[in-house]
């Protein structure tokens, strides 16, 4: 398949089409199929519905600059200028053939009605609790059923926001090597699943807690003794099974701790979970007939208390660090425009852990939340890669080459992958940075044309995060394992710190 040139005049239902590739594909790493009854029916899973309730408007870039480029109304909204470029073919690094736009969509729709026609309702809405699943193991269920009848919804709920928060911040990506084999099935997995299961048997274990007598929690006391070596035992990293950015992770658990200290967030016991007694006492909140949380009180929480768990390295404005947010070339630029309306702000594990905190408080508490729509799609390589290997985005001959040059040198470091050769950037690169602007709009795009291929209307529409979930992320998945079958990497490597992706 070529990666850096336009895609044959081959439509998706040629024999050697990507949706036929795709359909080959025996990856024990696809999301679950829908839970089934007893009787083979399938369970639907709850999803948030869609809720009038006024929000908040966004902070005035004019004022504070920061403040806007951190909040989720900056995201799609700066993304969508690079997006507007996109469509006109004007980019710096990527050309854009709009003849495979359908395409794309065609070959989301195969995928979607492969794993779930026609039962499209009960699509998961895309979130770190799949993740817990694979292989069809219903390992939170479970986990939910291990614990006495004495403990409550509500602390259920504060045991799985913890595990559910550390586990989406050590999911970043763990490179084309490493692999954990779980404790209890003997089991291998690799990437996003094989964290998920490897932060839930340290969870269970009691890594993350300070308090011996009670394993199942996270807490700042728990989190500042975990040391590097504890936590590379944990995930089984050894100089054969290597992780990219484990230093990364260690450094960005040891500032969690530190900002866990904030006991009107986290109360006395520092515990992520206990970020619900603060949603639900928040006069934003409606507690009538069912919670109903605002999305940018969820946001506002995450990011002003995270901000101090991303590197200082990260970009800034009048000081304040900005987190998953970064200069583009693309983008307007002095003299011309203010300084804050070069920088293309994603914020990916915070809309990560958005998506994934939702579900354990609407399954357990029926909490919905409005604004969900604010949300964008997660800007990674999956879903980027999607867009690279069905040819809607090529990379420009000179940043291919240069990116082509940077994985040959790092290909002669120890344990990098030298096979299956890919242009490689940093996370700041301006390729990069790019690549996931368009990511948004282009997923945006693709989320009317496949609802429109479905004949799904009204509130029978797929949502965003049901698209990523049985959509995007899975095809970008599959599309790179048929493409780069020795490595499974995505069309583009990035460098992981262990902090964005």
């Amino acid at each position: 398949m070529g990666l850096f040139s336009r895609k044959s005049s081959k439509t998706l239902t040629d024999t050697d089409s990507v949706t036929s590739k795709a359909s080959r594909t025996t990856s024990n790493l696809q999301s679950p199929l829908p839970a089934k009854t007893m009787n083979g029916s399938s369970v639907a899973i709850p999803l948030p519905p869609t809720i009038n309730v006024p929000l908040p408007p966004p902070p005035d870039p004019k004022h504070d600059p920061a403040a806007y480029l951190r909040s989720i109304y900056a995201v799609r909204s700066r993304s969508s200028i690079i997006h507007q470029k996109a469509k006109g073919n004007q980019l710096n690094h990527f050309d854009i053939d709009q003849t495979k736009f359908e395409e794309t969509a065609a070959y989301l729709v195969s995928i979607i009605k492969r794993d779930f026609a026609p039962d499209y309702h009960t699509i998961p809405p895309h979130g770190r609790w799949q993740h817990f699943e694979v292989g069809g193991r219903l390992r939170i269920d479970q986990l939910l059923t291990s614990w006495p009848s004495k403990i409550d919804a509500k602390e259920r709920t504060r045991r799985l926001l913890d595990l559910f928060l550390v586990s989406v911040l050590l999911d970043a990506g763990a490179g084309t090597q490493w692999s954990y084999k779980s404790k209890e099935s003997g089991k291998i997995y690799r990437r996003s699943e094989g964290l998920a299961v490897a932060s839930l048997e340290m969870f269970k274990a009691g890594y993350f807690s300070g308090d011996p007598t009670e394993p199942y929690q996270v807490n700042a006391s728990g989190l500042n003794r975990l040391s590097p070596g504890q936590l590379a035992i944990g995930l089984q990293v050894s100089d054969f099974n290597p992780i990219a950015g484990l230093e990364g992770r260690i450094g960005l658990l040891s500032r969690l701790a530190e900002a866990l200290e904030k006991p009107e967030y986290f109360g006395s016991t520092s515990r992520p979970g206990n970020i619900l007694d603060y949603l639900l006492s928040h006069p934003s909140t409606q507690l009538s007939p069912d919670p109903v949380v605002l999305i940018p009180t969820l946001w506002d929480v995450l990011t002003h208390c995270l901000a101090s768990i991303w590197p200082e390295s990260r970009t800034k404005i009048d000081g304040v660090s900005l987190g998953d947010a970064w200069p583009c070339s693309s983008m307007p630029s002095p003299p011309h425009a203010q300084p804050w309306e070069s920088i293309v702000p994603f914020h990916k594990l915070t809309q990560w852990l958005c998506y994934s905190l939702m579900a354990p408080m609407t399954r357990l508490l029926n909490i919905q939340f409005a604004g969900v729509e604010l949300l964008t799609g997660l800007p990674e390589y999956r879903n980027g890669g999607l867009l690279i290997d069905t040819g809607l985005v090529t990379l420009k001959p000179a940043d291919a080459k240069r990116g082509v040059d940077a994985y040959h040198h790092n290909a002669t470091l120890r344990g990098q992958p030298c096979m299956e050769v890919v242009p490689l950037f940093s996370a700041e690169d301006d390729v990069v940075v790019e690549w996931r602007a368009l990511t948004i709009g282009f997923l945006d795009d693709l989320l009317v044309e496949v609802n429109r291929l479905l004949k799904l209307e009204g509130s029978k529409k797929l949502s965003l995060a049901q698209m990523l979930e049985a959509g995007s992320w899975k095809g970008g998945r599959e599309l790179a394992e048929v493409s780069r079958p020795n490595t499974k990497q995505p069309p583009i490597m990035i460098l992981s710190d262990g902090t964005v992706f």
